[in-house]
This record gives C-alpha cells, sequence and structure tokens, in this order.
C-alpha cells in the first residue's frame, strides 16, 4: 500500500429529518482495497457521495491527492481522478453500450458526434477489461448483470484513481465477479485506490487489505482485515453478536396450497411444475439465466405464460395479470424493488397503502385515514423500518429498508402465496437476518413461502425444500437437509453439462 490519497475529517450530513453522518473520518491509500462496511442506513454511500460530488457535506475537510478541497460537483471529482459504481444502476437504457460509457463526455469531430470512434473506443476498453459485450447494443436489452459490467467499464475508461464500488456484486454471476475480482487486483497493481461496499462478507478475503466500519452515521472503527475475524467485523456493523446468520423455524407442512402444472412462459420457463404446502419455506436456486425469476413473473401474471395451470387451494385460478393474482392471494416482492416493487416519488405510507385501496376505501372510493395509518404504523413497526414518518419519500430510505416497504404492502392483505426474488439483495447482515425472520413469521402463520436466490448458504440455511432449475426446466429437489452446495450446482449445470458433453463429441 502507498501514500493517503484520501483523507475525510470531521464530515457532518443531514438530511430533513435525519442526521446522516456526524463526524465521520475516512482514509485511503494508494494501492489498497478499502471495504467501507455497515448495516444499511450506516452512511456509506453518503459518505461516499460526497466524496464523488454527488452530495456536499454540512462540514468538515476532506484531502485528495494531498489537496484540501471544497465541495465538488460530479465533474470535478471525476477530473480529480474519483469515480464511483452505484449500487443502483444509473444509465441511459435506450442508449448504446458506448454511448453510455461516453456518457458525459462524448467525442467529437467538427462539431458532430464521433459514434465511431467512441465505438471503437468502447471496444478496446471492454477488451482490455476482458468484458464481452458488442458497443452497438442498447443497455436497455441487456441483462441486469451485464449492465453492471457496463457500469464498471464506463468508471473505468475515465482513467479513474479513486474507484468507488458500491453493491458491484449483486447482479453478477460467480464467473463475471471471478472477472471483477481479477480486475480490482490489476487496478490494485497499477496503484489505483478502491472504496468496496459489499454487503456479502464472504467476499472480502479475496480482494481486502483493510476495514473501515460505519454504524448509524458515525465512524466505528478501521483495521487491517488480516488482523480481524468475521464475527468481530459483524459485531462492530451491528453494535452486538449475532449468535445466528441463518434462523430456522421447524414446523410441520400442511396441505398443499399452490400446485404449478406444466408452465411455459417464454424461452426461460420450459413445463416447470412443481407443489408448495402451508407453513414451508421453498428455495429456487440455479444459476444466473436459470430461468428463476421469469417463473414467479409468470405465475404473477407480470410476464404472459402460453400454457399450463396454477392452482390454488385445490381450485384452478386464471391469471391474466397482476390484479388477478393479487386478488386471488398470490403476491411477489420482486428483484428490482426500484424498478419493480416501488413507486419511489411516493411516500411509505403511499406504497403500503396503494395495492390495498381494496381494503382502505369505501364504497364511493374514498380512502379510510385512519384505517391506512394503522395499517402503515403497523408495518413500520413489525418490520422494524427505519424512518422518522411514514409520509417520508421511499426514495430516501436505505437499501435494506425500501426491501422492507416492498413487503409491508403485501403484509396487510390475507395472502396464501409470498414469492420474493432475491429477497436479500444489497442488504446488510442484520437486515437479511430480519427478513429471514419475516419469512419464518409467515411460515408459522401458515402461508406458504417461495423465494429466489443466488446465495447458496442462505437457501440452504432458511429454505425447508430446495427446487433447482437449469436452462428454464427444474433439474432436480432437495429437502434442505440432505443438500450440499456440490448437489446443487450440479443440478444447476445438469443441461450446460449436457450441451457442453454433446460439443465435444
Amino acid at each position: 500500500m502507498g501514500d493517503l490519497i484520501v483523507t475525510m475529517e470531521h464530515i457532518d450530513k443531514s438530511f430533513p429529518g435525519v442526521q446522516a453522518l456526524k463526524d465521520v473520518h475516512f482514509e485511503l491509500r494508494s494501492g489498497e482495497v478499502m471495504a467501507l462496511l455497515g448495516e444499511n442506513g450506516a452512511g456509506k454511500s453518503t459518505l461516499m457521495k460526497i466524496l464523488s460530488g454527488v452530495y456536499t457535506r454540512d462540514s468538515g475537510s476532506m484531502h485528495i491527492f494531498g489537496q484540501e478541497q471544497g465541495d465538488l460537483t460530479p465533474r470535478q471529482a471525476q477530473a480529480l481522478g474519483v469515480a464511483i459504481i452505484h449500487q443502483e444502476l444509473n444509465m441511459c437504457r435506450h442508449l448504446s453500450v458506448a454511448e453510455n460509457i461516453f456518457l458525459g463526455r462524448e467525442q467529437t469531430r467538427l462539431g458532430t458526434l464521433s459514434n465511431r470512434e467512441m465505438e471503437q473506443e468502447a471496444r478496446r476498453i471492454l477488451a482490455d477489461l476482458k468484458i464481452d459485450l458488442d458497443p452497438h447494443k442498447v443497455v436497455g436489452e441487456l441483462p441486469v448483470s451485464k449492465q453492471q459490467m457496463v457500469e464498471i467499464a464506463k468508471a473505468l475508461s475515465t482513467k479513474a484513481r479513486v474507484l468507488i464500488m458500491d453493491e458491484p456484486t449483486s447482479s453478477l454471476t460467480s464467473r463475471e465477479i471471478d472477472d471483477l475480482f481479477r480486475i480490482i487486483r490489476e487496478l490494485k497493481a497499477k496503484g489505483c485506490g478502491i472504496v468496496y461496499i459489499s454487503h456479502r462478507l464472504e467476499e472480502l478475503k479475496y480482494i481486502v487489505d483493510r476495514v473501515t466500519i460505519m454504524r448509524d452515521g458515525q465512524f466505528v472503527s478501521s483495521m487491517n482485515y488480516a488482523d480481524t475475524t468475521m464475527n468481530e467485523i459483524i459485531t462492530a456493523m451491528v453494535g452486538r453478536e449475532i449468535k445466528e446468520k441463518f434462523p430456522r423455524v421447524e414446523s410441520k407442512p400442511g396441505k398443499q396450497v399452490l400446485q404449478v402444472r406444466n408452465l411455459n412462459a417464454g424461452r426461460m420457463v420450459r413445463d416447470v411444475s412443481f407443489d408448495l404446502r402451508e407453513g414451508e419455506i421453498v428455495g429456487i436456486a440455479g444459476l444466473m439465466g436459470a430461468g428463476r425469476t421469469e417463473t414467479t413473473r409468470a405465475i404473477f401474471g407480470a410476464d404472459a405464460k402460453q400454457s399450463g395451470e396454477i392452482i390454488l387451494d385445490g381450485k384452478p385460478v386464471v391469471i391474466h395479470g397482476v390484479a388477478d393474482a393479487i386478488r386471488a392471494g398470490i403476491v411477489l416482492a420482486p428483484e428490482d424493488r426500484k424498478k419493480d416493487g416501488l413507486c419511489t416519488k411516493l411516500s411509505i405510507r403511499q406504497n403500503i397503502a396503494l395495492p390495498n385501496l381494496d381494503m382502505l376505501c369505501n364504497r364511493f372510493g374514498v380512502v379510510h385515514r385512519t384505517k391506512e395509518t394503522a395499517m402503515c404504523d403497523t408495518a413500520v413497526d413489525n418490520l422494524m423500518i427505519k424512518t422518522p414518518s411514514v409520509d417520508k419519500d421511499v426514495a430516501t430510505l436505505s437499501g435494506g429498508n425500501q426491501q422492507k416497504v416492498v413487503v409491508a404492502k403485501w403484509m396487510a392483505r390475507n395472502s396464501r402465496v409470498v414469492m420474493f426474488d432475491e429477497p436479500t439483495r444489497g442488504i446488510d447482515v442484520a437486515a437479511k437476518v430480519e427478513i429471514y425472520h419475516l419469512m419464518n413469521r409467515l411460515k408459522q402463520q401458515g402461508m406458504a413461502v417461495l423465494f429466489v436466490s443466488s446465495e447458496m448458504p442462505e437457501i440452504m440455511g432458511i429454505a425447508d425444500r430446495i427446487i433447482v432449475m437449469c436452462d428454464g426446466r427444474i433439474t432436480g429437489e432437495l429437502p434442505a437437509a440432505q443438500a450440499t452446495q456440490e448437489k446443487i450446482l450440479t443440478l444447476a449445470t445438469r443441461f450446460e453439462t449436457k450441451v457442453a458433453a454433446a460439443a465435444n463429441q
């Protein structure tokens, strides 16, 4: 590790009703990977947005490459060599990969855009990073994992000497994560200082040199990663010891609630059949692109199905759209909470009430405010949503609290089947445990719970039964007691293995 390249001292930042940062200290050296850790709402992203010019600080000092800096704009921070990859993808979906990489830095010739030069340069940048993407491809047509790689290429194209990565692996496949870690090591060798924000603590051992921990908007400690343990890190993050990362509640499954028979929906859902019973949690495992998300969306009516039958409590149900599923008692907390699960310009109150207006309105269509307030207050209390008021915009909440709002709006309904798609994506270890407790409560209340997860320890730790998918099909099913990572991976690559074997013949 080299010289200090970033020093932030006594940083304060407040938003209306919330003190986001209080007297925070942070340092970064050249050629090191610094893990910035803490619960959702600890202030990590706020601090990095000050460093990258997105926010201005209320007080405190900041030095970058030895020079004291006042309040920066994003362009000024970029000119200093600071780049940030935000947790929530920040791209123009209708533009190409090349256009997104050079957005705001467009190359021109004689006053007109030089698309050819930008595409050539984008192709070179992607090739250097060993990212297999066509610069002409429209970003909105790419899967989330590829969009994340475009964000990484965009940040690195600025020749950043300080690179901030906020949850960079949350949407990546294991192969893409390996590629990202390779890129990080190469940048580190070139002297780049990297701030790495992640709730996937198991990743830290592969790349991290030092750790800075924040809690409730304040600096807690900074240490060499090699000199601490994971339990010490978690205790410092949450202020208490978490004895059980995957709390499991034993219960005897009851009668069949949901039966899915021969479901087909596009290319990614092919002849899918399975059952869910009262009082059980069933996990769907598989690699990226296996058809897990598409299966939940087809059941929920978010995507059209070509054929198949959905049976609820022994009776076939016709689901042409989301409203049909909600009325029947089948609900979904989607993978992309901001895009599909929330109205980010509305308040917590409005987000919880919106899908429940049939329960809150009188026969003249007027909302019963007392009922609405009681519903929202109960949801906030039960899920421990951190907010000064239910009238705060949901966009101001941390990722974990936003996920809780997505779940909260379904808790008021007498739903029979609750589906979660990557429910703990981008949230901290303590918030994850709260989501697991929530799933266990649903299970104890006799609901059928289905959840998709890319984290095998999570799916093995919480599910009673595990369904494995590959190439749009179910390739196997395992009781949790018999599941191992090797068995799950074998089933998750069953069709890929067959294809590879056929290609080698």
